[in-house]
């Protein structure tokens, strides 16, 4: 799509208008933001945009029309699929040798357990190896309610956090401010990094490394602009 606005604006509602009218989301929904700092960001976004939209440089823009599009009509169902990550999660899989990556894992993991242990009052199985073994159920449970508890912004920007960690764990400290950003995220790439630092780095898998560090941030971003 090409540009075709002069004037962004943030209207009463927290909307972003395009020389006056309403941006709506692919579903043709009103994009009404809960809170001004968000609002002003994504507008900002637009603001940015060149001769093309480019929806790659407007991510919290995206992550907006996720929360209203896909996870506002049904944010139990959006949440029940983000709790399964719990299921195995990457800090309950330990590697058994070499013995500087797995002193590297517990030092970047044991403290984001020991803490959801705390916080949620449960128990983790930790496993040796990739075979899965299933987490206690009422471990599962309890990490599900922190999930449904977060309404569908929330939901949005947890999104990409979860997934590109592979932790639920890691996301939900972060969520709830027992750990930062640079934290989850060194936690995240604990064995790529042992692997780099051992072999290598290689062009390619730093470029994937940068888009999914791209997605991250614009994850940690959202839940700054909820608060």
């Amino acid at each position: 799509m090409r540009r075709f606005w002069k004037e962004v604006s943030v209207d009463a509602e927290r909307g972003v208008r395009l020389d006056g009218k309403p941006l709506r989301t692919p579903g043709r929904v009103p994009l009404l933001l809960p809170t001004q700092a968000l609002a002003e960001a994504v507008a900002g976004e637009w603001r940015a945009c060149g001769e093309t939209v480019d929806p790659g440089a407007m991510p919290l823009t995206g992550l907006a029309n996720a929360a209203i599009d896909r996870i506002t009509p049904d944010p139990a169902l959006f949440a029940t699929g983000l709790a399964a990550y719990g299921e195995s999660d990457l800090l309950c899989y330990r590697a058994d040798e070499p013995e500087e990556l797995a002193a590297r894992q517990a030092a970047a993991w044991d403290p984001l357990l020991a803490w959801a242990r705390s916080r949620y009052d449960v128990h983790f199985e930790i496993i040796t190896g990739i075979m899965h073994r299933a987490q206690p159920p009422a471990t599962l449970a309890r990490l599900a309610e922190a999930v449904a508890a977060r309404d569908p912004f929330e939901l949005a920007a947890l999104s990409p956090i979860v997934t590109i960690s592979g932790s639920l764990v890691a996301a939900l400290a972060l969520l709830e401010g027992a750990a930062s950003a640079e934290d989850v995220w060194a936690a995240a790439i604990v064995d790529e990094e042992f692997q780099a630092d051992r072999w290598g780095r290689d062009p390619l898998a730093e470029g994937a490394r940068a888009v999914r560090l791209r997605d991250f941030d614009a994850g940690v971003r959202l839940l700054t602009l909820l608060s």
